[in-house]
């Protein structure tokens, strides 16, 4: 494992998701999932997020775009979550429902659609 990539992962992945998320994910790894976290960490995080070519807002809206796209809806709505923590508006998340739609098809996008209005619930912004 590269350290230093794991260490800038972990910061990004705190600031995304909340820091009270990932301390718990991390916390309640066992010996069979913790490789897999420490990996998603420094990759996913580290290597993904970590360079500063495209800032968090940008990645947040492409991760709801192709989550959205690939039908993971218990990602979208932590990313969703996530996305608004990186700056994303209301008017930004219907835009990006609207793309799914297009690109996706309608059921796709309703489904994205639910999830939003209830992380935007949560969050205060309906």
């Amino acid at each position: 494992m590269d350290k230093q990539r794991f260490e800038v992962g972990l910061a990004q992945r705190k600031a995304t998701l909340g820091t009270d998320y990932v301390e718990k994910t991390l916390a309640e790894a066992d010996d069979f999932s913790r490789p897999f976290q420490e990996m998603m960490t420094e990759w996913c995080w580290g290597f993904g997020w970590g360079d500063e070519c495209i800032d968090a807002k940008t990645r947040s809206m492409m991760n709801l775009t192709m989550l959205g796209a690939l039908g993971r809806m218990h990602e979208w709505e932590l990313h969703c979550r996530g996305a608004i923590s990186n700056g994303v508006t209301r008017e930004q998340l219907r835009a990006i429902i609207h793309v799914i739609a297009i690109y996706c098809g309608v059921p796709q996008s309703l489904e994205c659609m639910r999830a939003a209005r209830k992380v935007m619930a949560e969050a205060g912004m309906e």
